[in-house]
């Protein structure tokens, strides 16, 4: 007779790439199908496969999702340009020309947009975790950022009508053509952003000039995977410059240039500042949140760390830039934004300029707000509302539902927790340097991905953090913050699978919230009681002081830590259940 415990439900496995996906199978088979009965359904969203299935596999998940109600998603690559040539030289029966948005983009907005689901990622409760500080108090690290262009200087309104956003391009031709177009409702939030490449290309003049100078090491931040016509146009300039122009000097003065996505950088640069740089964050928006809170800590610096973060991500609804039109104008002409057929907006544009259009659902938006609320009040929590509402229509409409929302709350005699709200800059600078004990941070979808990352390396890693995507008709989806730690991946296929170092916590958290949420569902105790007996089995290890070597030093009695590989860790996790 089996001892497994026996599931009903099915649980949507979601695979994904590197080294992450080999700790998720090496996860899958030791804590789940060895021993439980559940039907898994497994879909492989690779970057490979997105690519070969011309994104299906995409569409499959999130179909995949919405029927079953629970699923786990793993780490993904999303492919730049060099990477996709070899996968079209690997299928050469592939025309790269014909290939939709999902196959080469990140899945990941489109499948939170697929299901309406909104994130919240918060620390996983180790007990025996103490991060060290990093010290900041008189860094001499710089941002510069641009001062024109971007969302600072774009057009943004609440649509005053239901009907169809059309961005029409005017050229050298005379004829009006549809760029793009995309439903609204009366009352949702929508944002015509360009940017002029020259002053971009001057803006870069004048940092990497700065940065030789001064004798600074060069750091350039943009989100040019998700926001490609966007923030990628500006990269290719950016660095067309440095190449042409300044990578000879820099390297003979021995300084070093660094580009990372702006999230990842922001983790690491918040987490582990150098003693000197110039930080480039060419997006004003994004950059005037990094230079006030990078200002804060070297006056200031980071206090010690005694207070669990939980960031709420807007990412339903229309996506913000995650959702956007983006691309660069093909040739000098006029935009316009034609809402439900009347002129609301029209701009010159010149030739190769980055252009982008976003929008929000205000339902969506009230859905996240009740979520955000709903979460609050069951963990006892405090909320900080991030929202540039006095200067930005789209930002004052997430005001308006916040209010709707806590009137409808009180008339239905439900307290609403406690709230406030401040600029965006303001919540980040609370949350790294002045957080409460049990606080809820909303904030916006990019402002989300960037906050979630300094949080989560700020506390220990991201293998350290919990990430939970919810919808408004109860589809979880489970997954690890992380990436899929290609440089780990490098060092695995090197070694022949003999050097697996990764730190499968958050992951194996994943899973265990996944499976507990199965339990609850079918009101499963035996389930249930596994999944708690999994966190504590985890939580117990990383007690005993055997870590993987990513959280080395950051315990409570580094003396007596063990450090272990990633199979290691799976098997003092798997001992303790």
């Amino acid at each position: 007779m089996s001892s497994k415990i026996t599931v009903d439900a099915p649980l949507v496995i979601l695979h994904g790439d590197e080294m992450a996906q080999v700790a998720f199978e090496k996860i899958l088979d030791t804590f789940v199908t060895s021993r439980l009965e559940i039907p898994l359904v497994e879909i492989d969203l690779s970057a490979e496969n997105r690519l070969v299935t011309n994104g299906q596999v995409v569409v499959d998940a999130v179909e995949a999702l919405k029927r079953h109600g629970v699923g786990i998603k793993n780490a993904g690559m999303t492919v730049n340009r060099a990477q996709l040539g070899e996968l079209l030289a690997k299928h050469p029966d592939l025309d790269g020309t014909k290939l939709h948005p999902l196959a080469t983009k990140s899945p990941n907005g489109a499948i939170r947009k697929g299901i309406g689901g909104n994130i919240t990622r918060e620390d996983i409760q180790f007990r025996n975790l103490k991060v060290k500080r990093p010290e900041w108090v008189d860094r001499d690290i710089v941002v510069d950022t641009m001062e024109v262009g971007g969302i600072k200087e774009s057009f943004n309104e609440l649509s005053r009508a239901t009907g169809i956003v059309k961005l029409m391009f005017v050229g050298a031709s005379g004829d009006p053509v549809e760029l793009h177009r995309r439903e609204v409702k009366k009352g949702d939030p929508w944002l015509l952003a360009t940017n002029d490449l020259e002053d971009v290309k001057a803006w870069a003049h004048r940092f990497f000039q700065r940065a030789i100078d001064e004798k600074r090491d060069i750091y350039l931040g943009l989100k040019d995977t998700v926001i490609s016509g966007y923030d990628g146009v500006m990269r290719a300039a950016i660095e067309g410059i440095y190449d042409q122009h300044y990578r000879e000097q820099v390297e003979a003065l021995g300084l070093a240039y660094f580009y990372e996505l702006i999230d990842a950088q922001a983790a690491r640069l918040v987490s582990n500042p150098p003693e000197r740089a110039l930080w480039g964050v060419p997006d004003n928006t994004t950059g005037r949140k990094l230079y006030k809170l990078v200002e804060q800590l070297k006056q200031y610096g980071i206090p010690d760390r005694k207070a669990q973060v939980s960031i709420s991500r807007m990412s339903a609804g229309g996506g913000d830039q995650y959702g956007s039109f983006n691309a660069p104008a093909e040739e000098d002409g006029i935009l316009k934004v034609i809402v439900d057929g009347e002129e609301k907006h029209a701009r010159h544009v010149r030739k190769g300029d980055p252009i982008l259009l976003m929008s929000n659902d205000h339902e969506a938006i009230k859905d996240w707000v009740l979520q955000v609320f709903r979460d609050a009040s069951r963990k006892s929590k405090e909320v900080y509302f991030g929202l540039k509402r006095e200067v930005m229509e789209y930002d004052e409409v997430f005001s308006t539902v916040i209010t709707d929302v806590r009137r409808e709350l009180a008339e239905a005699d439900t307290s609403p927790p406690s709230f406030m709200i401040m600029r965006p800059s303001s919540q980040l600078i609370k949350m790294i340097t002045d957080p409460p004990r049990n606080a809820l941070y909303p904030a916006q979808n990019l402002d989300g991905d960037i906050f979630s990352d300094i949080s989560a390396a700020l506390g220990g890693s991201l293998a350290t953090a919990s990430s939970i995507i919810e919808s408004k008709d109860g589809t979880m989806l489970f997954e690890a913050p992380h990436g899929t730690a290609h440089d780990l991946y490098l060092k695995y296929l090197e070694s022949d699978g003999k050097e697996a170092h990764f730190n499968s916590s958050a992951l194996l958290y994943a899973v265990a919230n996944a499976l507990e949420t199965l339990g609850e569902r079918e009101e499963n105790p035996a389930l249930v009681d596994y999944a708690h007996r999994l966190k504590a089995a985890l939580i117990d290890t990383v007690d005993a002081g055997i870590i993987t070597g990513d959280l080395k030093g950051k315990t409570n009695a580094p003396e007596s830590e063990t450090l272990v590989d990633m199979q290691g860790f799976l098997d003092a996790v798997a001992s303790r259940l």
